[in-house]
């Protein structure tokens, strides 16, 4: 029996081994879907207090709950450890690591190098390689199979690789709701893209397989620059519109119920998860390759990456109506994470005005009830900061307040009768701000 019949029987049989490589908002979450729907887990990081976590029960994606993971351990099939020389008993092995930018904004893939070197270092016949971390077109086939190839084993044949971009949505649902999600997948050859959409349909309501892992890297560029470039469009919208003392929102709403031909996006303090202010930069990297410029795309990186310093000003004008000054103001943020409702503060703006706002002189406090403590970041350091309790009491010592992140567990009611001076990123107030003193929308 070939590579591929055996290991397709292991895989419809629910026999087959996963390897689920980096336990993060990606890899945790799929390892849980995948033990769910039947098969064995192999989870890999280097991290040695998230797989102790794991171990007891506990789960440091605090919006994913400890339930998850206690159900995970429950079942009896899932295994999380640092030994990464246990890949070869993986049938299959997915890589879910962080794709970050360099120094320069130019892709930096030495986590899924490194990642796939383990894999070569372990690689037998009858296993399937899927990478789901964001990268740019040729790099499944490229990067990862120049590597696996050190092992001497034949691609297609022995061995089979593909890619499946992740689509996580942090705070969607209990365990990210990955199974509801779509997938796509395109396999290096025809028999590793088909192994890989055995695998995920198997896991998941839809999954569609594309001619080729290039269709799929594109695809997700391609997701996530449409996302960049919308919200950099009402972000540029919103600055002219308030000059003109036009509401933003409301011309938003306005816009949205025209049926047709418009897709709704709102304006904030910037962009913040690790996809869309970091995606597409990957794709005006590969475009460079090729002698091509990506002008539309670095535009709208320009004005989205300029929003937190418009926040900045608008907080300026804001205190300077009420006679004060930024420097030396008392100024609490409420919102650490980048999105409503969970603890992920990856690429958050929320952190760049902190930064800013104390750089430029005011007292910074923060609250933000998913995120008591700032996680380790690889370029900024908040480790002085902790969050604090939004109370009446607590308002009352500060100058101004801003909203960054509008979760569901502030009193918005307290919080717009008890601020002096209340500035508003992302229309937690809504209607409520026509009769709020001293708010300004930002």
């Amino acid at each position: 029996m070939s590579s591929q019949s055996t290991l397709q029987e292991k895989i419809q049989s629910r026999s087959a081994t996963i390897g689920v490589i980096g336990l993060g908002y990606v890899g945790l979450p799929l390892a849980s879907a995948m033990i769910r729907a039947g098969f064995s887990v192999l989870g890999f990081d280097t991290d040695e207090s998230k797989i102790l976590a794991l171990r007891e029960g506990r789960n440091y994606i605090g919006h994913l709950g400890d339930a998850m993971v206690q159900e995970m351990n429950g079942e009896g099939r899932f295994r999380p450890t640092t030994e990464f020389d246990l890949l070869g008993e993986c049938d299959v092995a997915i890589i879910c690591v962080p794709t970050p930018l360099g120094e320069h904004n130019d892709p930096d893939l030495s986590f899924v190098e490194s990642s796939v070197h383990s894999i070569a270092e372990e690689l037998r016949p009858g296993q399937l390689i899927v990478l789901e971390s964001t990268t740019f077109p040729g790099t499944t086939r490229e990067v990862m199979g120049g590597i696996l190839a050190t092992s001497g084993l034949e691609a297609g044949k022995d061995y089979f690789v593909a890619f499946s971009p992740e689509r996580q949505d942090p705070g969607r649902g209990e365990g990210g709701d990955v199974k509801e999600i779509s997938k796509l997948v395109g396999g290096t050859d025809e028999a590793s893209g088909a192994l890989a959409h055995e695998l995920y349909s198997c896991v998941l309501d839809s999954v569609t397989l594309v001619e080729s892992a290039e269709v799929a890297e594109s695809a997700k560029l391609l997701e996530n620059i449409f996302r960049s470039v919308n919200i950099a469009l009402v972000n540029e919208m919103k600055v002219i519109l308030d000059s003109m003392g036009i509401d933003v929102w409301k011309v938003i709403d306005a816009a949205a119920t025209k049926p047709f031909g418009f897709m709704k996006f709102t304006p904030g303090p910037g962009l913040g998860g690790h996809c869309i202010p970091v995606d597409p930069f990957y794709m005006t990297w590969a475009a460079r390759r090729f002698g091509h410029t990506t002008r539309f795309i670095e535009l709208a990186g320009e004005i989205n990456t300029q929003m937190p310093e418009y926040v900045v000003r608008k907080t300026m004008l804001a205190l300077n109506d009420v006679g004060k000054a930024l420097k030396g103001a008392r100024l609490l943020l409420l919102g650490l994470a980048y999105k409503p409702n969970v603890d992920d503060v990856r690429e958050s703006p929320a952190v760049t005005l902190i930064e800013r706002f104390a750089e430029l002189g005011a007292e910074v406090s923060y609250s933000d009830p998913h995120v008591p403590i700032p996680p380790r970041m690889r370029e900024h350091d908040l480790s002085a900061y902790r969050s604090v309790e939004v109370t009446r009491e607590s308002l009352a010592e500060y100058d101004v307040v801003v909203i960054a992140t509008d979760h569901k567990a502030f009193d918005w009611d307290l919080i717009a009768t008890e601020s002096k001076v209340l500035v508003d990123t992302r229309n937690a107030l809504g209607d409520r701000a026509d009769s709020i003193e001293n708010y300004v929308r930002a």
